[in-house]
Parts: C-alpha cells; sequence; structure tokens
C-alpha cells in the first residue's frame, strides 16, 4: 500500500478541499456537464490552461531545445494498418470483468486492488493503527457509513496481510488468468455481494472509419508515436543522416478506459509528450552526454523486488544503476536522470518521486525494458512519465509490412566482407499460386532471419521443399520452383542497420494533476486559506497587480505597471476589486500566482510599488523598473525570492 499522502507542509491532504479548489476556480471542470457530463473527459479552464502550457513550455526548453530534438506533429486520425501492424490491434488491452447482478463494468486489475487495500485499511482500524490522514478521510465519510465501517474494521491475520501485501506489490505482473485465480482464492466480491465475471481483454483504442464510403477502417492513436516512425526515413534525411538523433511530438491521444478514474489520472481523451531517441544498437547505447548525469540519485523500484513481494526502493546514481545493470543502458539512465530534473524543476516534490521498472508480464509488447516515473498522490503511486527501451521494434515491423526500408545507412571506412544466405523469389510464379495472399507470404520470406534461411535451404535440398508460417495466412508449403537459397560472400563499402528506439513518454494530464496535490498547503491557523505552491516558471499566472483602493490615481500606475510586465512576457492579472488587499492576496494564492505588486498611496508620492512573495507572504519595496527587473530574474528561474529579498528593501505594512 501507497504511504498516506500529505501536502506540501507535511500535513495530512485533504483531497475534498483540494478538489473544491481546483473545481471552484476552473483550473478543470467534466466536460458537457450540464448535459450530465461524460467519464473519463474533461475541459481546462484559464489556469488549467495556463499550467499545461507553461509546463510543455519547459518540457519544450528542457528537452526540445536542449537536446536538439526534431519536433514534429502527426495526424490524430490512423488507418487500421498501422496499428494491425504495430501489434495494437491484438495487444492494446486491458483486463475487463462485470457484476454479474448490476452489470457494471470493471478493470479487473483495479478491482483486486480496490477490494484488497479495503481489506488491508480495515484490518489497520481494528489494530488501531490508522493513521491521522486515514483517520480524516475516515471522519469525513463516517456520518453515511458508520455501520459499514464498523463491519469492515476486522482484524486480518499477519500471514494474510503479508499475502495480500505481496500481491499489490506485483498487481501489474498479473494477466487475467492470475488476476481470475487472485478473485476465487480471495473471494473477491462486487458492490453486489456478487463475484465478477472472468476476467477478458477489452481492446483501448476508439475505431472509427475514414471517408463516406466506410471502407477504410481506422483509430483514434493511442499515442503519439507511431507518426514518428513512420516518418523516420525523412526524418533521418532532415538530419543530414546524422545519429544518434532524437523526434519529439506533443499532442493528443485516445484511450477507451473500462473504467475511468481520479479526476485527470485515468481519461479517455489526453495530452501526451514523447520523444523517440533513435540509436545504433552496435554502440552498446551509450550517451555522449551520460557523463553530465551520471552522479544524479534516483529512488529505483528494481522489478525483482517487486516480484518478492516487496516495494522498498533503493537509491542509486544513475552511473552506478547502469554499471550495475540495475538500469540496463546509458542511454535509458541519461533520459531517466533528465526526467528526474524536469519533474522537480516544476515543482514536484523529490520525496514523492520514484522509478518503477516494468515486470516481464506488464510490459509493453514493443519493449525491452521500460521504467516509470511514478508520483505518489491522494490514489496511491501513480505512472506519470513511461521510459522505454522499444529496441528496433518499430522501425522492423513497418520495414515489414510496407517493404519501405527505414534503416541507416553508413558509409564504411573499410570494405566488410559479409557471409551470408540470400534468397530469390520467382514473383511470376507467386501470384497464381497464392492469388490474393501472395504479397503477405513474399513478406514472410523476406522477413527470415539467417538461421531460418540456412535451416531452408538443408530442406529444400533433402525435401525438394519447405513449410513456412505465414501471419494470417497459416502454413504454406514453397518449393524449389518458388523460392532458392544461396550463400554467398558479400563486400560491403555501406553498413545498413535498423535502430534501436528509447522512448521517454509523459502524461501530462497525470502530471499536471499530481503536481497541484505536491505544491497544495493550507495556511498554519487558516484552514480556509488554500494555497498552490507553483513554482514561478509554471504558475499559471505570474504576478497579480493590485490597486490599494480604486483611487482613481492608482489606475494610470496599475495601467502603466501592468504594460512593463506584458512587454517583458510576464503573465499578468489586474484585481481592481472592491475586497481588501488581504482578501485579494488570498484568492490569488488559490491560483497559484507566483508574486503580487500593491499600488498605494506611497506609489503616487515618490514612485515606489511593493513585491510580495505567495509563499513566505513577505514584501520587499522599490522603484517600478527594479521590481519589474526583479520579477523577470525570479519568473525565468534566474533567482529566487531570498535572493530579491537580500538586494531590495523589506515592506511590513500592508495585509499579508
Amino acid at each position: 500500500m501507497a504511504p498516506a499522502m500529505t501536502t506540501l507542509k507535511g500535513e495530512p491532504l485533504d483531497k475534498g478541499a483540494l478538489e473544491g479548489l481546483l473545481r471552484r476556480r476552473m483550473f478543470f471542470t467534466p466536460s458537457f456537464e450540464i448535459y450530465g457530463g461524460v467519464s473519463g473527459l474533461y475541459d481546462y479552464g484559464p489556469p488549467g490552461t495556463a499550467l499545461q502550457s507553461n509546463i510543455l513550455d519547459v518540457w519544450r526548453k528542457h528537452f526540445v531545445l536542449e537536446e536538439n530534438m526534431l519536433e514534429v506533429d502527426c495526424t490524430v486520425l490512423t488507418p487500421e494498418i498501422v496499428f494491425k501492424t504495430s501489434g495494437h490491434v491484438d495487444r492494446f488491452a486491458d483486463w475487463m470483468c462485470t457484476d454479474p447482478k448490476s452489470g457494471e463494468i470493471l478493470r479487473a486489475d483495479h478491482f483486486v486492488e480496490d477490494v484488497l487495500e479495503a481489506r488491508l485499511k480495515a484490518d489497520k482500524e481494528a489494530r488501531g493503527q490508522a493513521t491521522k490522514t486515514e483517520d480524516k478521510a475516515v471522519d469525513a465519510k463516517r456520518a453515511k457509513k458508520a455501520a459499514a465501517l464498523k463491519q469492515q474494521a476486522v482484524k486480518l491475520e499477519d500471514a494474510v496481510v503479508q499475502e495480500y501485501e505481496e500481491v499489490l506489490a506485483k498487481i501489474d505482473n498479473y494477466d487475467n488468468v492470475g488476476l481470475g485465480e487472485l478473485i476465487e482464492k480471495y473471494d473477491l466480491r462486487c458492490k453486489s455481494g456478487e463475484r465478477p465475471t472472468a476476467p477478458v481483454a477489452f481492446n483501448l483504442m476508439f475505431q472509427t472509419s475514414i471517408g463516406p464510403s466506410s471502407n477504410l477502417p481506422g483509430y483514434l492513436r493511442p499515442e503519439t508515436a507511431q507518426g514518428q516512425f513512420l516518418n523516420f526515413a525523412k526524418l533521418l534525411d532532415f538530419n543530414q543522416g546524422a545519429m544518434p538523433f532524437a523526434s519529439a511530438s506533443i499532442g493528443k491521444s485516445y484511450r477507451n478506459e473500462i473504467s475511468p478514474r481520479g479526476g485527470l489520472l485515468r481519461v479517455r481523451e489526453f495530452l501526451m509528450a514523447e520523444i523517440e531517441h533513435f540509436v545504433d544498437p552496435e554502440s552498446n547505447k551509450k550517451h555522449s552526454r551520460f557523463h553530465e548525469v551520471e552522479n544524479i540519485e534516483l529512488e529505483l523500484l528494481p522489478r525483482d523486488v517487486q516480484l518478492a513481494g516487496k516495494s522498498t526502493t533503493i537509491r542509486k546514481t544513475v552511473g552506478d544503476a547502469v554499471k550495475e545493470k540495475i538500469i540496463d543502458n546509458e542511454t535509458l539512465g541519461y533520459f531517466l536522470a533528465r526526467i528526474h530534473l524536469f519533474l522537480i524543476k516544476i515543482g514536484v516534490d523529490p520525496t514523492k518521486l520514484r522509478f518503477r521498472q516494468h515486470m516481464a508480464n506488464e510490459m509493453a509488447h514493443y519493449a525491452s525494458d521500460c521504467y516509470d516515473a511514478e508520483l505518489l498522490t491522494s490514489s496511491g503511486w501513480i505512472e506519470c512519465v513511461g521510459c522505454a527501451d522499444r529496441s528496433a521494434y518499430d522501425l522492423t515491423v513497418h520495414t515489414k509490412a510496407t517493404q519501405t526500408p527505414l534503416v541507416v545507412r553508413q558509409q564504411l571506412s573499410e570494405p566488410k566482407i559479409v557471409e551470408s544466405w540470400e534468397l530469390e523469389v520467382n514473383k511470376k510464379l507467386f501470384g497464381p499460386k497464392f492469388k490474393k495472399d501472395a504479397k503477405a507470404v513474399e513478406a514472410a520470406v523476406l522477413a527470415t532471419s539467417q538461421e531460418q534461411r540456412e535451416a531452408f535451404a538443408k530442406d529444400m535440398e533433402t525435401a525438394g521443399k519447405i513449410t513456412l508460417d505465414v501471419p494470417v495466412v497459416g502454413s504454406v508449403e514453397l518449393g524449389k520452383e518458388l523460392v532458392t537459397f544461396e550463400f554467398k560472400k558479400i563486400t560491403q563499402h555501406v553498413r545498413e542497420y535498423t535502430p534501436n528506439v528509447i522512448e521517454p513518454s509523459f502524461g501530462i494530464g497525470r502530471i499536471l494533476s499530481a503536481l497541484c496535490e505536491h505544491t497544495y498547503w493550507v495556511r498554519e491557523g487558516d484552514e480556509a486559506r488554500g494555497v498552490l505552491s507553483f513554482p514561478p516558471v509554471v504558475a499559471p499566472t505570474s504576478v497579480l497587480v493590485a490597486p490599494l483602493s480604486n483611487n482613481k490615481d492608482f489606475t494610470p500606475i496599475v495601467d502603466r505597471v501592468s504594460r512593463k510586465l506584458r512587454v517583458a512576457g510576464i503573465s499578468t492579472r489586474v484585481d481592481a476589486s472592491s475586497a481588501s488587499i488581504g482578501k485579494r492576496y488570498a484568492r490569488n494564492d488559490e491560483l497559484g500566482t507566483a508574486l503580487g505588486i500593491t499600488v498605494d498611496f506611497q506609489t503616487v508620492t515618490d514612485g515606489t510599488i511593493t513585491l510580495r512573495d505567495r509563499d513566505t507572504t513577505r514584501q520587499v519595496r522599490a522603484e517600478e523598473d527594479k521590481i519589474v527587473a526583479a520579477i523577470s530574474e525570479i519568473v525565468r528561474g534566474f533567482k529566487r525570492w531570498e535572493d530579491v529579498e537580500k538586494e531590495l528593501p523589506s515592506f511590513t505594512s500592508q495585509e499579508q
């Protein structure tokens, strides 16, 4: 079980209060709400949109600009053949079960997880071990569920507690059979009291048709990666053939989630930012800038720890983790470190960040290794960034399907003698023999490995024919008249290879949601004053400009200061309402506004204005240009508030 969630200041998190703030201040809101809404779909309001834009701006600077990546924007609508080739049509699924009494659809792993966690919480309550945070959550629901809670407060045997915790530690490693066995073994029941049906696969892609005739089936993409792979040859040419290189893409993706939940954490339409770093497999996936990050320490949760039923992280430098093969290679390690730095930069609490390695059964069909950057939230540890080594899978399968070489050709400094089995297909006979399946059979023959060709050559010599399994078509026989094999020595002047791919994939909505929880806290002694301490670089609004009153002498000054800030590219909001200055500060603290300028009667006299820091509520006072310059330095990350306090005179007269 995940540890209890706390605020930025270490107090128990009141999730209801935070959610109320985020919805009341329109960070996000359910889509189509006046029509009753649709589960898993949300709209972002002004502060949520600004926060998302600022996160993406930092992401572009941190990755795209820093690494000289090639950014592309590819279409969402995708023909079925692309996802058939990539494996998504057959494998992109979650396990689904149903409450036989109510008909409620459940995601099987979440169902098992929820029931076991509820039993463990009930056990802790029975033992008197519930934390303050858990007590607070229980208290909020006690009025409606007192009787039910008493029934749930059942002490479990120590061995059962350990068994449950071991199952939860490796819940992502269970397939449909394993989940079904857990449901039966532990007699897990739905709300109706019935056991759910056996878990079955449910493909998460939204299917559609392209064009008025509906003859071209398609899907809304579940990720942005395929467009980058299909454009690989053009991107390589744009990059003048230089390797390694990376492409990047930011865009919407769509997944027909079985049971959307957790607000922005599990939705059906979401924004992704993905990187595809193409690397030579013979380089051992080394990275030229690895030395820059090798001393960065990460909290790692390797797969062997999880398979042992534990969730204890180990703290390692990236360099040591790569040496010890906890992280497979330098390029994967480099990006894990860069992901860590990015998340800290935008305000993620480093004590609520870990990197969990995927176990075998949960590994995506294309991945050879994968780590998730998980953030601790009120919903537990949530995957927010995946970093997968996709090896050469995608480029290989698309090459085979289209007969378009998605490869790198490298001029060799010295010729190289290569021994290989070559084959020749008699295309004149293939068509009449296999008719509509001719292309599929030919593609399967051409895709055979050197080991297969050597074995086929022996079979052809002894039996005069070979048998080949062809996807979709089935088993086919090929005689000497259709295909011939020959062992050749070839002098190569050009090396041709298919790159491997390291893919960092960011769920922007999940990061945004977790960031709100990590930066939220409440002013001491005033629970009504919630604060979102976003770093100035991502805060939805950088500066509040507030005249002390509606005195007409303040108006031209407010206009002038606001204009200077806008010219400097700093987001600004003017609040000239009749509310007290303290209330205006408070409602902008809720929005995460980093700084506040106040124009008062002294400003009219000597031209100075005050600058307030959101988190400390301390203020300084100086001339307009000095304040604007200080704001610019803070917002761009060149200075901290503590630096400004040392340079400008403090001010303590106004309401905080």
